[in-house]
């Protein structure tokens, strides 16, 4: 198994995870996982979540989010939680920095999307590494359309664009891409039904494939 030491210039990270409302979260799941929508979500959060507090350059993971359930999960596999102000993701986000900032001021800062049930923490720190080269950068997507990670070292401006064409709106912002090969578990987050297919394939965690067993099987939720 791949596993990646810092070198000795490198910084260790704090990673802020936007997590959604489980009303709101993967609604175009909702063919596939029927009423499993909601244990999908929290599964594959807390499987990303797990995976990013492996990774040997990763201190900590703030999670932000106004969901309770979603909250006590994703404190149990680690996360340090706070409250979303329901501003939308990129004040989420940035209220994380801050939590992140007051929590360790000489950390880099990166967000990272809350659903990438195939994250493997040696190819998350393959992408920290190279981002700590730059002041500003990100991760484009499988489909380079949207982002699955920005990040700034320390005391740069922490200013995200995501959602929609993120990809775009990075660039634009200033923000370095990362263009790195053998990293496809930080580049593929899940929005369908065809996304949980492709990562399903990539090797999952735990409790995502349990779910996904869940609902193959036909069993109710619980």
């Amino acid at each position: 198994m791949l596993k990646v030491m810092p070198a000795p210039e490198s910084f260790t990270w704090t990673l802020v995870v936007p997590v959604k409302t489980l009303v709101a979260a993967k609604t175009r799941l909702s063919a596939a996982a029927g009423p499993h929508r909601a244990a999908l979500a929290v599964a594959i959060a807390c499987d990303t979540v797990e995976a990013a507090l492996s990774c040997v350059l990763v201190a900590r993971v703030v999670v932000v989010t106004g969901d309770p359930v979603a909250a006590e999960a994703l404190g149990g596999v680690g996360a340090h939680v706070v409250g979303d102000p329901e501003a939308g993701l990129n004040a989420a986000l940035r209220r994380g920095a801050r939590e992140a900032v007051r929590l360790a001021p000489a950390d880099a800062v990166g967000a990272l999307q809350a659903d990438l049930p195939a994250l493997r923490p040696a190819e998350l720190a393959l992408v920290l590494t190279a981002a700590a080269e730059f002041d500003q950068m990100f991760l484009p997507d499988a489909v380079e359309v949207g982002t699955t990670f920005y990040g700034v070292r320390p005391g740069v401006p922490f200013t995200p664009g995501f959602g929609g064409e993120s990809r775009d709106r990075h660039l634009r912002r200033g923000a370095k891409e990362l263009c790195l090969d053998g990293i496809d578990s930080v580049r593929r987050d899940v929005d369908t039904p065809d996304d949980l297919r492709v990562a399903l394939a990539l090797g999952v965690g735990p409790r995502t494939l349990a779910v996904v067993e869940r609902i193959r099987g036909g069993e109710p939720d619980k």
